[in-house]
């Protein structure tokens, strides 16, 4: 097996199953496929016959939402999120690396890489893979976690090489042959309240350690107050349309090939 291998079965073997049982319900995901499909919906067009492709599709949460545009493929390194995802009706889902993605040059209209590239040390080389299989007008959507000083416990656990700020990443993708279309932090208006959480569970972990277990996700809230985080996350949306946040807890980037 090799090590990226590796590193996925040491992240199922901890969060795994908790990722995939909170997608559907956790506000951090209904706030981010609302922006994200309200971002999607008008980079393609409203289109409905396109091939997709999501790497790192991980249990499947976002291969439904993705149906709307067309005929989509999954790909993930771990085998037992394939089994997921198929155990869902997801067929058209492959166990393979991101280095070497197993398909044709300019195979698909559309790869998404949704919170994946900050688990592979080399981001660049799977950026330069997928520019290979997107055909010249495709798109390319990108989500990652903000902020390396914000680096904690959390993104040890899920193996996290990296966080982002906007200017790297946009260099990144320039460098590998993009051409951007938006760039823009989000989950903004909660990141007044992440700020301070985050840098308090820092400390904490530095003076009296933490659970082994304990990721961002760990905390559950009342049914309420999920949906009113959901809500107001999601909503961000609106003002993503025409306009771009210049701070956030995450980072995401729409491009084409240059």
């Amino acid at each position: 097996m090799t090590g990226e291998a590796l590193q996925y079965a040491r992240m199922d073997a901890s969060v795994y199953d908790q990722f995939a049982d909170l997608e559907e319900n956790h506000f951090w995901f209904r706030g981010r496929r609302d922006i994200f499909m309200d971002i999607l919906e008008r980079e393609l067009e409203g289109r409905r016959d396109l091939d997709l492709l999501e790497i790192g599709c991980g249990p499947g949460g976002l291969l439904g939402p993705l149906e709307r545009f067309g005929r989509v493929f999954g790909l993930d390194i771990a085998h037992d999120a394939m089994a997921y995802c198929k155990s869902r009706g997801y067929e058209n889902v492959i166990t393979a690396s991101g280095h070497e993605l197993p398909f044709e040059d300019a195979s698909f209209d559309f790869v998404g890489l949704f919170d994946t590239i900050e688990h592979i040390p080399d981001d660049a080389g799977v950026l330069r893979e997928v520019r290979r299989i997107l055909k010249p007008e495709a798109s390319l959507f990108i989500s990652v976690p903000a902020y390396q000083f914000l680096y904690s416990q959390n993104d040890r656990l899920v193996h996290h090489c990296r966080r982002y700020r906007r200017g790297p990443l946009v260099r990144l993708l320039k460098e590998t042959g993009f051409k951007i279309q938006k760039a823009s932090y989000f989950n903004a208006f909660l990141f007044p309240l992440i700020l301070p959480a985050v840098l308090t569970v820092k400390l904490k972990e530095k003076l009296v350690g933490l659970p082994e277990e304990q990721t961002n996700l760990s905390h559950e809230f009342p049914g309420f107050v999920n949906d009113i985080f959901a809500a107001f996350m999601g909503s961000e949306k609106f003002l993503l349309r025409n306009m771009s946040f210049p701070f956030g807890h995450s980072l995401i980037a729409v491009a084409r090939p240059a």
